[in-house]
């Protein structure tokens, strides 16, 4: 007897449909057999469905099986079909109507003693679910929270085979799980973090809020212990808090990559990363055998920090430049091209020379001249590009670190971001792109109008301090930002010298 049972493939972070057929016949040997671009992990699902099946007292048929995975040409991979193959014998062998699986899709990892296992990526699977109109998603316990989270589909979360099996032949009630999104998105949408606990730094706090409110990517460049990785950590507590839509593409990356924590089933704050200096271009861009996504792609919508970054791969902060430029990645390999989605902001971190010490006043700095050249050149020119703001994190004082004086919390220095971000939302809404960050040369010419004596200001730094062309452009960027913070329409001179302060490495200070 033949039987179909939908089921899900993922590729990149979307979900494509795939059609079980398990056909047994009584003719020649017994055989299992399994078809249709399986990966190792997919074989291997013949020895733990065998298992499983006999483990709860079923009879497994000793017929020649034929499982088909369709469509053949779409590559399949992981233990995801180890439910719905398991769901195609039994009803094959009649003992559930095929009636009761139609419209379902159904996806889950077997143990031996018929437990079903979380998989990755069935948020995708819920939104194809409700995409294509069908009845609903039938998932492992534990992954029901996260999928449930999409309107309009009903989540089904079973906890064993057996349970399923009741299920389907009316014989036990599954209620489908609900989830309140704006409970969720309210419980999971805070920080440990809190700017409140940076001690000093006022300047550096300062350069992350007009970071955070014009979007634009920071190089903080300081000597070890000052506090860079402390300032970058609380970055994404000041930042606008996540929309729904934000988060739910969110979470369907950090879902494929099987990084949500039990019982999570909204990624509702920004993402932060930080990968260490050793990683490679695929861990970082995304890729692989299995196709993964990478850390840009973890850090959609957040922040990716990139700690001492002349120590990383040239090649790796080489790949770095498309996700910057376009909010996402292409990886292309010789069976398949996957997009994944890379929106963040960069902050990198570096030290003004190898030993850390240059400029310094109370160290002594031990590095040759020519080591720092060879230091600083490491640093991707391209990349440098692509960065608006250079600021020096000078190390804190003993009376600054002693004081019980706390600074502006995230809360208040986000309402301020908050506001300058709908400004340039209302301001940008014709052009595609939603903050100063993102500007192109045509946006800069239309939106970057200056004042006589911003004019003149600006003339005389180019000149003095020597400033490029890029230079240029970007501190435009940033006066534009500047200037929305304080809700002015023109740009003025105070706004010129602020955005001149962001640009270390072009004034020539390290």
């Amino acid at each position: 007897m033949l039987s179909k049972v939908l089921s899900a493939s993922i590729i990149g972070i979307e979900a494509f449909p795939v059609e079980v057929e398990v056909d047994i016949s009584s003719r020649g040997l017994p055989h299992f057999s399994m078809v249709g671009l399986p990966d190792a992990a997919v074989k291997e699902s013949r020895d733990r469905v065998r298992a499983a099946l006999k483990n709860i007292g079923f009879n497994f048929p000793l017929k020649q099986i034929t499982v088909n995975l369709a469509p053949a040409d779409l590559k399949k991979e992981g233990s995801s079909f180890d439910l719905p193959i398991a769901i195609g014998i039994i009803t094959s062998e009649g003992l559930i109507e095929p009636e009761a699986i139609r419209g379902y899709v159904f996806t889950g990892e077997l143990s031996l003693d018929g437990r079903v296992k979380p998989v990755r990526g069935s948020l995708s699977m819920a939104l194809k679910v409700r995409d294509l109109g069908l009845k609903g998603l039938i998932v492992p316990e534990e992954n029901a929270p996260e999928a449930a989270v999409v309107s309009g589909v009903q989540v089904i979360g079973v906890r064993s085979l057996p349970d399923l099996v009741a299920f389907l032949r009316h014989e036990k009630s599954l209620l489908p799980y609900t989830a309140d999104i704006t409970t969720n998105m309210q419980e999971f949408s805070s920080y440990e973090e809190d700017f409140s606990e940076v001690k000093g730094q006022e300047h550096a706090k300062r350069a992350l809020e007009v970071a955070a409110a014009g979007g634009h990517n920071v190089l903080l460049i300081g000597p070890p212990g000052s506090g860079k990785t402390m300032l970058a950590k609380r970055l994404p507590t000041i930042l606008p808090q996540m929309t729904f839509d934000e988060a739910l593409e969110t979470t369907r990356i950090h879902s494929v990559a099987g990084l949500l924590r039990d019982g999570q089933p909204l990624l509702a704050t920004r993402p932060y990363r930080a990968p260490h200096h050793t990683i490679s271009d695929v861990a970082l861009i995304g890729g692989g055998q299995v196709p993964k996504p990478g850390e840009v792609s973890l850090a959609h919508h957040g922040v990716l920090f990139l700690d001492e970054t002349p120590e990383f791969k040239r090649n790796a902060l080489e790949v770095l430049r498309q996700p910057i430029e376009n909010g996402e990645v292409t990886v292309s390999r010789s069976l398949a091209s996957i997009t994944y989605p890379a929106s963040f902001m960069l902050v990198s971190a570096m030290n003004p020379c190898p030993c850390g010490y240059l400029s310094d006043p109370k160290h002594a700095c031990t590095c040759a001249p020519g080591q720092i050249q060879r230091y600083r050149r490491k640093m991707s020119g391209p990349l440098l590009d692509r960065i608006d703001i250079h600021v020096e994190v000078p190390a804190v004082p003993y009376k600054e670190l002693s004081t019980d004086y706390e600074g502006e919390t995230s809360e208040k220095i986000r309402d301020r971001v908050v506001q300058t971000r709908n400004l340039q939302l209302d301001r940008f809404k014709a052009d595609k792109i939603y903050s100063n960050g993102q500007m192109k040369t045509r946006h800069i010419k239309k939106y970057c109008k200056l004042g006589p004596d911003a004019v003149n200001l600006l003339e005389t730094a180019m000149q003095k301090l020597g400033l490029s062309a890029r230079a240029y452009s970007r501190i435009l960027k940033l006066s534009r930002t500047i200037a929305d913070m304080e809700h002015a329409e023109a740009i003025s001179a105070s706004h010129i010298s602020e955005a001149i302060q962001y640009r270390s490495l072009d004034r020539g200070l390290f």
